[in-house]
């Protein structure tokens, strides 16, 4: 029977896993009080303005119960703000505040700290396959029909 640092899957959850602790961790050392799933969602809206909560949680990965719960709380801390939709009285549209664009911009550096530390002696080549490989997996799985 195959032991559990053999399989690949197992590997991959391990590595997003610990990168999310490290990364988290480094943020909270330089200040920051922002959490890498709150980073996202704001970084998610900042680069597609008009998105719908339930697109913001396919794009992060997330349940609708979860952004909802992290929206309400950029709200509370002045992260983001509600108006209403232009065309559908339904719906919402999330604005970003100044201050937390601030923040995205002030956190990058640390983010693209965590990253090369957490490359650190893997080759650019590597990378490119892994993530070639990680890419072709998303795909077979999507495409998936029995």
């Amino acid at each position: 029977m195959e032991k559990l640092n053999d399989i690949l899957f197992y590997n991959i959850d391990k590595s997003i896993r610990t990168y999310r602790v490290f990364a988290q961790k480094e943020l909270r050392k330089q200040g920051f009080k922002m959490t890498i799933d709150q980073w996202l969602i704001i970084k998610c809206i900042m680069e597609n303005p008009n998105i719908s909560q339930q697109e913001l949680g396919e794009r992060v990965f997330k349940d609708n119960a979860s952004v909802t719960r992290i929206i309400e709380l950029l709200v509370k801390n002045k992260y983001l703000s509600r108006k209403p939709h232009k065309t559908d009285r339904r719906r919402t549209m999330l604005i970003v505040s100044n201050e937390a664009k601030t923040i995205i911009a002030d956190m990058h550096e640390v983010v693209l700290r965590n990253r090369a530390v957490a490359l650190k002696n893997i080759s650019n080549e590597d990378v490119k396959l892994v993530n070639k490989v990680l890419l072709g997996i998303i795909t077979n799985c999507n495409d998936f029909e029995e």
